[in-house]
């Protein structure tokens, strides 16, 4: 069966998901988290790419970035799973491949889905139910943006910036927005896209992003609402 392509456009938001081998572990401790996030930092400034979320889960990651190139996040990837996985083996004396495959990657329209995705990547860790509410959770870019914690290579895209005029009041805003949550809908729309690589974003921005790239991707229409993408929450 042939490999779903990934695509990838210079000032468009990107939802990319990496989960570990057969569901194992990739992080075992606080140093490999705190580790990872060292060369994600690291990766973002080589190749010019701005992360505006992140978690990182036991088992699995998701960044929502924005590259300047259209190869920035595919280095950024390639970058952070080559120095990371090899660390890994020596620190754990452990062999073999730690990631599973190809990482999942969809394209996000600002305006209608970027801070729905946001809520969706730091809302992880309450719905696979480590923690009640995502402030308790430490590995993730709600520290920043509900906790007032600065994190150094997180970049708030405009419309998180928006939100307010000063940092209380996007905070605040913020919070409120989480206390939310996430429609059904929208939980769905999330899942397929990232299943099948597919823009997240109404029809008229599949259409600019097919100009784009001068192909036809695919688009993700209404369906029956599924409860997990392939083990991931």
């Amino acid at each position: 069966m042939p490999r779903k392509p990934r695509f990838f456009l210079p000032g468009i938001p990107c939802h990319v998901v990496q989960r570990g081998n057969n569901r194992s572990a990739c992080f075992y401790r606080d140093d490999d988290f705190a580790f990872y996030m060292s060369i994600v930092d690291e990766a973002l400034q080589k190749h010019h790419v701005q992360l505006h979320a992140y978690v990182l889960m036991t088992n699995h990651v998701h960044l929502l970035m924005t590259p300047a190139t259209p190869e920035g996040i595919g280095k950024v990837m390639q970058s952070i799973g080559r120095i990371y996985v090899r660390t890994l083996n020596t620190r754990y004396r452990r062999t073999g491949t730690l990631w599973e495959g190809r990482y999942k990657a969809s394209l996000v329209e600002s305006d209608a889905y970027l801070l729905c995705c946001q809520r969706y990547i730091e809302l992880n860790p309450v719905r696979a139910q480590s923690v009640a509410h995502p402030g308790d959770y430490l590995w993730s870019s709600y520290q920043q943006y509900g906790n007032g914690k600065i994190i150094q290579c997180l970049s708030p895209h405009p419309l998180f910036l928006a939100l307010g005029n000063t940092p209380d009041e996007r905070q605040q805003k913020y919070r409120e927005m989480i206390l939310q949550g996430l429609r059904e809908s929208e939980l769905h729309s999330i899942r397929r896209c990232l299943q099948h690589n597919y823009p997240l974003g109404n029809r008229g921005f599949l259409t600019e992003v097919e100009s784009a790239l001068e192909q036809k991707i695919g688009y993700v229409g209404q369906g029956r609402p599924v409860k997990q993408l392939d083990g991931e929450l």
